[in-house]
Formats: structure tokens, C-alpha cells, sequence
């Protein structure tokens, strides 16, 4: 059978191909002012550890003139946090139509004892923390890395039938939400916080 491939974009039809078999999330990468400052602040902060770097004057899969050092941190767990100084290009702004908080990096951590201590050492370093913020199934606290990116730290404290709870309303509140754009109220208690007045569930 020959497959037919979309015009322009290069996108086979969903019926003539298949979706990749994933195993996890390689890296992420995002941009930094000044690789060796990111690298000590995720260390000292974080507790992270370098591993990798490349370096090239030439972008491997464009071929662009634009040199760049590309940094790996291992996060734990098998993640992999990586960063780009391009000190070529214009300095990082950031999209001015997207609100701060919105876009970010979450890092968990094993229980709220963990969380307490990490916001202790983060404001010992002279780092302002938001939180802990209550989610129902996780608590995080807040922060922004040196180069401007939120972070986030969260520990989980869901039970096995809040998790089953929000997977079973997921569908309709996606529906709802395309619909209307109004935030559904399926799971309104994800927010509510025992002891101010509601019943967890």
C-alpha cells in the first residue's frame, strides 16, 4: 500500500502510520543567559549534577551559523535538564502574552518533610518561594531560576480514589472546557484545602 503523505507539512495520514512507542522524556531543554552561572545555581540549589556538554559553532540538524554550549544536568531519577547560552542572539525575553506562572518545571520530592527543608534551603540562598500551594492530590512551592524560569517542587499526597476521581472526570471537563472555556467543576476540590470548610475527598 503506498502511503500518502499531506501536502506542504509532510504529515502522513493518521490511518496509514502509527504513533512511536515511548519509553520516557529524554531531556528538556531550555535557554540560559550564562551556562557556567546556571550550572553552579542548579548544583548549589538543587542539588543537581553536570554530566554533559556540546559545544558547536554550527547547529547539527539546521547547519545555522550559531555557536552555542549546551548543558546537561541529571535531575535524578533518569531526567535530564539541559540548557542552551547562545550568545549570539538577542537577550531572553519571554513570550509577553503568557502570564509568568504558567509556564514552568516541576521537580518532586519524597514527602512534605522534603518540601518544607527545600523551601528552608531555597529562602537560605536568598531565594523568593511561593507556597506550599495546596493542589488536592500534590503540594508544591514556587520559585524562578536565575535565568527567569518558574520552577516548581511538589510532593504527592493524593489517595488511591482522588486519583481515580480525577481520571474518571477528565474527559467530561475536557469536553466542558472546549465547549465553554469556563473552568468545569468537576473537581473544584482539588483546591479546597481540609479544614477551610470542606470535605476532602
Amino acid at each position: 500500500m503506498t502511503t500518502t503523505i499531506a501536502p506542504d507539512i509532510g504529515i502522513a495520514p493518521a490511518a496509514a502510520t502509527t504513533a512511536p512507542v515511548l519509553s520516557r522524556i529524554h531531556h528538556v531543554a531550555y535557554r540560559c543567559r550564562d551556562a557556567k552561572e546556571t550550572v553552579e545555581w542548579y548544583e548549589r540549589v538543587l542539588g543537581m549534577r553536570y554530566t554533559t556538554a556540546f559545544a558547536e559553532d554550527h547547529v547539527p540538524s539546521t547547519g545555522e551559523y550559531d555557536p552555542y554550549m549546551h548543558i546537561f544536568l541529571d535531575c535524578g531519577g533518569g531526567n535530564v535538564l539541559a540548557f542552551f547560552e547562545l550568545p549570539n542572539q538577542p537577550d531572553m525575553g519571554r513570550d509577553p502574552n503568557t502570564p509568568a506562572w504558567v509556564q514552568h518545571i516541576a521537580f518532586e520530592v519524597p514527602d512534605m518533610d522534603a518540601l518544607l527543608a527545600a523551601k528552608a534551603h531555597l529562602e537560605a540562598q536568598g531565594i523568593k518561594v511561593l507556597g506550599p500551594t495546596y493542589h488536592g492530590l500534590f503540594k508544591s512551592i514556587y520559585f524562578f531560576d536565575p535565568n527567569g524560569h518558574r520552577l516548581e517542587l511538589a510532593c504527592n499526597i493524593g489517595k488511591p480514589e482522588q486519583y481515580a476521581e480525577v481520571a474518571r472526570v477528565a474527559p467530561a471537563m475536557l469536553e466542558e472546557w472546549s465547549r465553554t472555556k469556563r473552568a468545569p467543576r468537576h473537581a473544584e476540590w482539588l483546591h479546597k484545602e481540609p479544614g477551610d470548610g470542606e470535605q476532602a475527598r
